[in-house]
């Protein structure tokens, strides 16, 4: 068995879901800056299109995002 390529790899996995959480908190957080930004009808849909999202998925992530602004 060859342990090195297996730490290698578990490394590499590790490293990998890192960026990828890092990612999705970029993600979330330029979605709901988005959508802070403007009133304008269809901003949602907007932020659906690109992101790959449900509207249902978008709308709780502002609400959560709003919620926890919220002193």
């Amino acid at each position: 068995m060859d342990t090195a390529k297996l730490e290698l790899a578990a490394q590499r996995y590790r490293d990998a879901e890192a960026a990828l959480d890092a990612a999705r908190t970029d993600l979330q957080a330029e979605a709901v800056a988005a959508l802070r930004q403007t009133d304008e009808r269809g901003a949602q849909a907007t932020v659906v299109r690109i992101t790959g999202w449900t509207r249902e998925h978008v709308r709780k992530m502002k609400i959560k995002a709003d919620a926890e602004q919220t002193p």
